[in-house]
Protein backbone atom coordinates (compact mmCIF):
# COMPACT_ATOMS: atom_id res chain seq x y z
CA UNK A 1 0.00 0.00 0.00
CA UNK A 2 1.37 3.39 -1.00
CA UNK A 3 2.35 5.86 1.72
CA UNK A 4 1.24 9.31 0.62
CA UNK A 5 3.62 12.03 1.76
CA UNK A 6 2.61 15.20 -0.08
CA UNK A 7 -0.37 17.40 -0.84
CA UNK A 8 0.31 20.05 -3.47
CA UNK A 9 -2.05 23.04 -3.54
CA UNK A 10 -2.20 25.07 -6.75
CA UNK A 11 -4.47 28.12 -6.60
CA UNK A 12 -6.61 28.53 -9.71
CA UNK A 13 -6.23 31.79 -11.69
CA UNK A 14 -4.96 33.28 -8.44
CA UNK A 15 -4.44 36.95 -9.32
CA UNK A 16 -7.74 37.22 -11.16
CA UNK A 17 -9.58 35.33 -8.40
CA UNK A 18 -8.22 37.71 -5.76
CA UNK A 19 -9.50 40.67 -7.78
CA UNK A 20 -12.90 38.99 -8.10
CA UNK A 21 -12.93 38.41 -4.35
CA UNK A 22 -12.11 42.06 -3.67
CA UNK A 23 -14.62 43.45 -6.18
CA UNK A 24 -17.97 41.58 -6.32
CA UNK A 25 -18.79 43.35 -9.60
CA UNK A 26 -16.10 41.23 -11.29
CA UNK A 27 -17.48 37.89 -10.16
CA UNK A 28 -18.55 35.64 -12.99
CA UNK A 29 -17.07 38.05 -15.53
CA UNK A 30 -13.93 37.67 -17.66
CA UNK A 31 -10.98 39.38 -15.95
CA UNK A 32 -7.42 39.96 -17.12
CA UNK A 33 -4.50 41.21 -15.03
CA UNK A 34 -1.88 43.35 -16.76
CA UNK A 35 1.67 44.03 -15.66
CA UNK A 36 1.57 47.78 -16.34
CA UNK A 37 -1.87 49.13 -17.17
CA UNK A 38 -4.93 48.14 -19.13
CA UNK A 39 -3.87 50.02 -22.26
CA UNK A 40 -0.52 48.41 -22.97
CA UNK A 41 1.68 45.43 -22.30
CA UNK A 42 0.66 41.82 -21.79
CA UNK A 43 -1.79 39.80 -19.77
CA UNK A 44 -0.03 38.22 -16.77
CA UNK A 45 -3.11 36.35 -15.48
CA UNK A 46 -6.65 35.64 -16.60
CA UNK A 47 -9.79 34.34 -14.95
CA UNK A 48 -11.33 31.12 -16.20
CA UNK A 49 -14.16 33.16 -17.71
CA UNK A 50 -11.50 34.96 -19.78
CA UNK A 51 -9.66 31.75 -20.63
CA UNK A 52 -12.86 30.35 -22.11
CA UNK A 53 -12.56 33.10 -24.76
CA UNK A 54 -8.96 32.21 -25.54
CA UNK A 55 -7.28 34.85 -23.36
CA UNK A 56 -4.03 33.44 -21.99
CA UNK A 57 -1.02 34.57 -20.02
CA UNK A 58 1.34 36.45 -22.34
CA UNK A 59 -1.44 37.58 -24.63
CA UNK A 60 -1.04 41.23 -25.75
CA UNK A 61 -3.69 43.59 -24.41
CA UNK A 62 -5.00 44.50 -27.88
CA UNK A 63 -5.27 40.80 -28.79
CA UNK A 64 -7.09 40.04 -25.51
CA UNK A 65 -9.61 42.79 -26.29
CA UNK A 66 -10.18 41.33 -29.73
CA UNK A 67 -10.77 37.84 -28.31
CA UNK A 68 -13.07 39.06 -25.54
CA UNK A 69 -14.55 42.57 -26.00
CA UNK A 70 -16.24 42.43 -22.58
CA UNK A 71 -12.95 41.67 -20.82
CA UNK A 72 -12.38 43.57 -17.56
CA UNK A 73 -8.77 44.71 -17.04
CA UNK A 74 -7.02 45.29 -13.73
CA UNK A 75 -3.42 46.29 -13.09
CA UNK A 76 -1.38 43.81 -11.09
CA UNK A 77 -1.30 44.43 -7.33
CA UNK A 78 1.45 42.12 -6.14
CA UNK A 79 1.48 43.30 -2.48
CA UNK A 80 -2.22 42.39 -2.27
CA UNK A 81 -1.59 38.93 -3.73
CA UNK A 82 1.23 38.36 -1.25
CA UNK A 83 -1.05 39.27 1.66
CA UNK A 84 -3.66 36.80 0.44
CA UNK A 85 -0.91 34.20 -0.03
CA UNK A 86 0.10 34.66 3.62
CA UNK A 87 -3.49 34.37 4.78
CA UNK A 88 -3.91 31.11 2.86
CA UNK A 89 -0.65 29.84 4.37
CA UNK A 90 -1.89 30.58 7.89
CA UNK A 91 -5.18 28.79 7.23
CA UNK A 92 -3.46 25.72 5.79
CA UNK A 93 -0.88 25.74 8.59
CA UNK A 94 -3.64 25.70 11.19
CA UNK A 95 -4.89 22.34 9.96
CA UNK A 96 -1.89 20.57 8.40
CA UNK A 97 1.90 20.63 8.23
CA UNK A 98 2.71 23.38 5.76
CA UNK A 99 6.16 22.34 4.57
CA UNK A 100 6.79 24.94 1.89
CA UNK A 101 5.26 27.99 0.26
CA UNK A 102 6.46 27.15 -3.24
CA UNK A 103 5.33 30.40 -4.86
CA UNK A 104 2.70 33.08 -4.48
CA UNK A 105 0.02 30.58 -5.56
CA UNK A 106 1.46 27.14 -4.68
CA UNK A 107 1.78 25.42 -1.32
CA UNK A 108 3.15 22.06 -0.25
CA UNK A 109 1.76 20.13 2.73
CA UNK A 110 3.51 17.20 4.36
CA UNK A 111 1.53 14.05 5.15
CA UNK A 112 2.26 11.50 7.83
CA UNK A 113 0.62 9.35 10.46
CA UNK A 114 -3.10 9.05 9.82
CA UNK A 115 -3.03 11.36 6.80
CA UNK A 116 -0.54 9.09 4.95
CA UNK A 117 -3.41 6.87 3.74
CA UNK A 118 -5.23 7.87 0.56
CA UNK A 119 -8.69 8.22 2.08
CA UNK A 120 -7.40 10.42 4.92
CA UNK A 121 -5.29 12.50 2.53
CA UNK A 122 -8.33 13.06 0.31
CA UNK A 123 -10.38 14.04 3.34
CA UNK A 124 -7.73 16.53 4.44
CA UNK A 125 -7.55 17.99 0.93
CA UNK A 126 -11.31 18.56 0.89
CA UNK A 127 -11.10 20.24 4.30
CA UNK A 128 -8.35 22.53 3.01
CA UNK A 129 -10.48 23.50 0.00
CA UNK A 130 -13.41 24.32 2.26
CA UNK A 131 -11.27 26.27 4.74
CA UNK A 132 -9.75 28.44 2.00
CA UNK A 133 -13.19 29.21 0.58
CA UNK A 134 -14.77 30.03 3.95
CA UNK A 135 -11.85 31.71 5.73
CA UNK A 136 -10.03 33.47 2.89
CA UNK A 137 -12.51 34.03 0.09
CA UNK A 138 -15.37 32.32 -1.69
CA UNK A 139 -13.88 33.17 -5.10
CA UNK A 140 -10.57 31.48 -4.32
CA UNK A 141 -10.48 27.96 -5.68
CA UNK A 142 -7.58 25.55 -5.78
CA UNK A 143 -6.62 22.33 -7.51
CA UNK A 144 -4.97 19.80 -5.24
CA UNK A 145 -2.72 16.88 -6.04
CA UNK A 146 -1.77 14.03 -3.71
CA UNK A 147 1.21 11.74 -4.13
CA UNK A 148 3.98 9.75 -2.45
CA UNK A 149 6.42 12.54 -3.32
CA UNK A 150 6.47 16.16 -4.40
CA UNK A 151 6.77 15.44 -8.12
CA UNK A 152 3.72 13.18 -8.41
CA UNK A 153 1.66 15.43 -6.13
CA UNK A 154 2.49 18.46 -8.27
CA UNK A 155 1.65 16.63 -11.51
CA UNK A 156 -1.62 15.38 -9.99
CA UNK A 157 -2.55 18.96 -9.10
CA UNK A 158 -2.39 19.91 -12.79
CA UNK A 159 -4.61 17.08 -14.03
CA UNK A 160 -7.97 18.65 -13.21
CA UNK A 161 -8.50 22.40 -13.27
CA UNK A 162 -10.15 24.37 -11.87
CA UNK A 163 -11.15 23.12 -8.41
CA UNK A 164 -9.68 19.66 -9.03
CA UNK A 165 -8.59 16.90 -6.68
CA UNK A 166 -6.49 14.05 -8.07
CA UNK A 167 -3.86 11.60 -6.87
CA UNK A 168 -0.99 9.71 -8.45
CA UNK A 169 0.81 6.62 -7.17
CA UNK A 170 2.22 3.36 -8.57
CA UNK A 171 -1.33 1.96 -8.43
CA UNK A 172 -2.49 4.22 -11.30
CA UNK A 173 0.79 5.00 -13.04
CA UNK A 174 1.72 5.43 -15.85
CA UNK A 175 -1.73 4.95 -17.42
CA UNK A 176 -3.14 7.99 -15.62
CA UNK A 177 -0.68 10.21 -17.52
CA UNK A 178 -0.74 8.46 -20.87
CA UNK A 179 -2.66 11.36 -22.47
CA UNK A 180 0.03 13.92 -21.56
CA UNK A 181 3.13 14.87 -23.51
CA UNK A 182 6.62 14.65 -22.08
CA UNK A 183 6.82 18.45 -22.08
CA UNK A 184 3.74 18.62 -19.82
CA UNK A 185 5.77 17.26 -16.90
CA UNK A 186 7.47 19.76 -14.59
CA UNK A 187 11.22 19.41 -14.99
CA UNK A 188 11.15 18.29 -18.63
CA UNK A 189 12.65 21.24 -20.50
CA UNK A 190 12.87 21.57 -24.24
CA UNK A 191 16.48 20.45 -24.10
CA UNK A 192 15.71 17.36 -22.02
CA UNK A 193 12.78 16.42 -24.26
CA UNK A 194 15.10 16.54 -27.29
CA UNK A 195 17.51 14.19 -25.54
CA UNK A 196 14.64 11.86 -24.68
CA UNK A 197 13.42 11.80 -28.28
CA UNK A 198 16.95 11.07 -29.43
CA UNK A 199 16.97 8.11 -27.01
CA UNK A 200 13.64 6.98 -28.51
CA UNK A 201 11.63 7.92 -25.42
CA UNK A 202 8.55 9.48 -26.99
CA UNK A 203 5.87 9.30 -24.30
CA UNK A 204 5.34 9.18 -20.54
CA UNK A 205 4.83 5.39 -20.30
CA UNK A 206 8.22 4.90 -21.97
CA UNK A 207 9.80 7.42 -19.59
CA UNK A 208 8.14 5.74 -16.62
CA UNK A 209 9.58 2.36 -17.59
CA UNK A 210 13.05 3.74 -18.27
CA UNK A 211 15.87 2.31 -16.17
CA UNK A 212 16.95 5.09 -13.75
CA UNK A 213 20.62 4.61 -14.66
CA UNK A 214 19.74 5.09 -18.32
CA UNK A 215 17.97 8.32 -17.40
CA UNK A 216 21.17 9.54 -15.73
CA UNK A 217 22.97 9.11 -19.06
CA UNK A 218 20.24 10.94 -21.00
CA UNK A 219 20.19 13.88 -18.57
CA UNK A 220 24.00 13.86 -18.28
CA UNK A 221 23.30 14.20 -14.56
CA UNK A 222 22.17 12.25 -11.52
CA UNK A 223 18.99 14.37 -11.66
CA UNK A 224 17.74 12.19 -14.49
CA UNK A 225 17.89 9.13 -12.28
CA UNK A 226 16.23 11.01 -9.42
CA UNK A 227 13.46 12.25 -11.73
CA UNK A 228 12.58 8.80 -13.07
CA UNK A 229 12.70 7.23 -9.61
CA UNK A 230 10.34 9.92 -8.33
CA UNK A 231 8.05 9.40 -11.32
CA UNK A 232 7.97 5.71 -10.40
CA UNK A 233 6.74 6.64 -6.92
CA UNK A 234 9.89 6.57 -4.80
CA UNK A 235 10.27 9.16 -2.06
CA UNK A 236 12.92 11.14 -3.90
CA UNK A 237 13.06 14.84 -2.97
CA UNK A 238 13.71 16.64 -6.22
CA UNK A 239 16.50 19.20 -6.18
CA UNK A 240 16.39 22.32 -8.29
CA UNK A 241 19.59 23.50 -6.63
CA UNK A 242 22.11 21.93 -4.33
CA UNK A 243 20.57 21.26 -0.95
CA UNK A 244 22.08 23.53 1.69
CA UNK A 245 19.85 23.33 4.73
CA UNK A 246 16.85 21.94 6.56
CA UNK A 247 14.91 24.03 9.01
CA UNK A 248 11.69 25.25 10.53
CA UNK A 249 10.59 28.57 11.94
CA UNK A 250 7.51 29.43 13.92
CA UNK A 251 5.76 32.65 14.93
CA UNK A 252 4.76 31.87 18.50
CA UNK A 253 1.23 32.10 19.82
CA UNK A 254 0.92 34.24 22.99
CA UNK A 255 0.78 31.24 25.34
CA UNK A 256 4.15 30.00 24.05
CA UNK A 257 6.11 33.26 24.20
CA UNK A 258 7.55 32.89 27.71
CA UNK A 259 11.04 31.43 27.42
CA UNK A 260 10.24 28.14 29.15
CA UNK A 261 7.49 27.37 26.62
CA UNK A 262 9.41 28.81 23.65
CA UNK A 263 12.26 26.44 24.45
CA UNK A 264 9.93 23.43 24.20
CA UNK A 265 8.57 24.63 20.85
CA UNK A 266 12.17 24.93 19.65
CA UNK A 267 12.84 21.33 20.65
CA UNK A 268 9.83 20.28 18.61
CA UNK A 269 11.14 22.20 15.60
CA UNK A 270 14.54 20.50 15.93
CA UNK A 271 12.90 17.07 16.05
CA UNK A 272 10.86 17.82 12.93
CA UNK A 273 13.80 19.21 10.96
CA UNK A 274 16.14 16.33 11.80
CA UNK A 275 13.45 13.75 11.11
CA UNK A 276 12.81 15.22 7.66
CA UNK A 277 16.53 15.38 6.94
CA UNK A 278 17.00 11.77 8.03
CA UNK A 279 14.05 10.67 5.91
CA UNK A 280 15.71 12.23 2.85
CA UNK A 281 19.04 10.54 3.56
CA UNK A 282 21.06 13.60 4.56
CA UNK A 283 23.11 14.67 7.56
CA UNK A 284 24.21 18.11 8.82
CA UNK A 285 27.30 19.55 10.47
CA UNK A 286 25.89 22.73 12.00
CA UNK A 287 22.81 23.89 13.92
CA UNK A 288 21.72 27.53 13.94
CA UNK A 289 19.23 29.04 16.38
CA UNK A 290 17.60 32.41 15.80
CA UNK A 291 15.04 34.19 17.98
CA UNK A 292 13.12 37.43 17.74
CA UNK A 293 12.33 38.97 21.11
CA UNK A 294 9.35 41.05 22.17
CA UNK A 295 8.95 43.98 22.24
CA UNK A 296 12.15 44.28 20.16
CA UNK A 297 15.55 42.81 19.52
CA UNK A 298 16.77 39.39 18.61
CA UNK A 299 19.57 36.84 18.90
CA UNK A 300 21.20 34.21 16.74
CA UNK A 301 24.11 31.82 17.04
CA UNK A 302 25.29 28.55 15.52
CA UNK A 303 27.42 25.62 16.57
CA UNK A 304 29.23 23.05 14.45
CA UNK A 305 29.28 19.34 15.16
CA UNK A 306 30.19 16.06 13.49
CA UNK A 307 28.15 15.25 10.40
CA UNK A 308 25.03 13.57 11.80
CA UNK A 309 21.36 12.79 11.37
CA UNK A 310 20.90 11.90 15.07
CA UNK A 311 18.06 13.82 16.71
CA UNK A 312 19.51 13.42 20.22
CA UNK A 313 22.81 14.97 19.13
CA UNK A 314 21.16 18.04 17.64
CA UNK A 315 18.92 18.44 20.69
CA UNK A 316 22.06 18.56 22.85
CA UNK A 317 23.52 21.24 20.56
CA UNK A 318 20.22 23.12 20.78
CA UNK A 319 20.33 22.94 24.57
CA UNK A 320 23.85 24.40 24.58
CA UNK A 321 22.81 27.29 22.34
CA UNK A 322 19.73 27.95 24.46
CA UNK A 323 21.82 28.22 27.61
CA UNK A 324 23.99 30.84 25.91
CA UNK A 325 20.92 32.78 24.78
CA UNK A 326 19.13 32.69 28.12
CA UNK A 327 21.93 34.66 29.75
CA UNK A 328 20.56 37.69 27.94
CA UNK A 329 17.40 37.36 30.05
CA UNK A 330 14.88 37.96 27.25
CA UNK A 331 11.38 38.94 28.29
CA UNK A 332 9.26 37.26 25.61
CA UNK A 333 10.09 35.33 22.43
CA UNK A 334 8.09 36.34 19.35
CA UNK A 335 9.45 33.79 16.91
CA UNK A 336 11.99 30.98 16.81
CA UNK A 337 13.91 29.44 13.94
CA UNK A 338 16.20 26.39 13.80
CA UNK A 339 18.34 25.59 10.79
CA UNK A 340 20.49 22.55 9.97
CA UNK A 341 23.29 23.57 7.61
CA UNK A 342 26.49 22.24 6.05
CA UNK A 343 24.33 19.42 4.72
CA UNK A 344 25.65 16.44 2.81
CA UNK A 345 24.17 13.09 1.73
CA UNK A 346 24.74 10.33 4.26
CA UNK A 347 26.35 8.22 1.53
CA UNK A 348 29.09 10.86 1.19
CA UNK A 349 29.96 10.98 4.89
CA UNK A 350 33.36 9.55 5.76
CA UNK A 351 33.75 6.99 8.53
CA UNK A 352 34.38 7.94 12.16
CA UNK A 353 36.36 5.62 14.44
CA UNK A 354 34.22 6.28 17.51
CA UNK A 355 30.75 6.54 15.90
CA UNK A 356 30.49 4.77 12.55
CA UNK A 357 33.71 3.33 11.11
CA UNK A 358 32.03 2.51 7.79
CA UNK A 359 31.65 5.47 5.39
CA UNK A 360 28.10 6.32 4.40
CA UNK A 361 26.42 4.13 7.02
CA UNK A 362 24.30 5.22 10.02
CA UNK A 363 25.80 4.81 13.47
CA UNK A 364 23.91 3.08 16.33
CA UNK A 365 22.28 6.31 17.55
CA UNK A 366 21.09 7.14 14.04
CA UNK A 367 19.70 3.64 13.58
CA UNK A 368 17.82 4.09 16.87
CA UNK A 369 16.41 7.40 15.60
CA UNK A 370 15.27 5.68 12.39
CA UNK A 371 13.54 3.02 14.50
CA UNK A 372 11.71 5.80 16.36
CA UNK A 373 10.57 7.22 12.99
CA UNK A 374 9.26 3.81 11.97
CA UNK A 375 7.31 3.39 15.23
CA UNK A 376 5.74 6.83 14.89
CA UNK A 377 4.76 6.13 11.28
CA UNK A 378 3.33 2.74 12.20
CA UNK A 379 1.06 4.17 14.88
CA UNK A 380 0.38 7.34 12.88
CA UNK A 381 1.19 9.63 15.78
CA UNK A 382 4.30 10.99 17.47
CA UNK A 383 4.15 8.16 20.00
CA UNK A 384 7.87 8.29 20.82
CA UNK A 385 9.68 11.60 21.20
CA UNK A 386 12.89 12.89 22.73
CA UNK A 387 12.09 14.24 26.20
CA UNK A 388 9.76 17.18 26.63
CA UNK A 389 8.69 19.31 23.72
CA UNK A 390 5.67 21.37 22.68
CA UNK A 391 4.04 21.01 19.30
CA UNK A 392 2.65 24.26 17.96
CA UNK A 393 -0.25 23.93 15.51
CA UNK A 394 -1.37 27.11 13.86
CA UNK A 395 0.43 30.40 13.27
CA UNK A 396 2.64 30.64 10.26
CA UNK A 397 5.45 28.15 10.02
CA UNK A 398 8.07 28.07 7.31
CA UNK A 399 9.83 24.76 6.67
CA UNK A 400 12.85 25.11 4.44
CA UNK A 401 15.23 22.86 2.61
CA UNK A 402 17.04 24.98 0.10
Amino acid sequence: MTIFRTIYIDMDAFFASVEQEMDPALRGRPVAITAVDENSGCVVAASYEAKSHGVRTGCRVYEARRLCPQLQFRSSRHPLYVRVNQKIARVVDSMAELEYVRSVDEFQVGLGGKTASLDQALSLARQIKKAIATQVGSQLRCSIGIGPNQLLAKIAGKLEKPDGLQWLAPENMPDRLSQLKLEDLPGISQGISKRLYKARIYDIPSLYNLAPRHARLIWHSVEGERFVRALQGENIPLQETKRNSYGNSKVLAPQYRVTSQAKLVGRWLVEKAVERMRRDGYCAQRLSLQLRFLPSGGWSQAQSCVASQDTALFLSVYEHLWQIMIKRRPYLVGSISVQLTDVLPLEERTGDFFMSPEPGTPNPNERLATAVDQINRKYRTRLVHYGFNQDHPGFFENGRDS
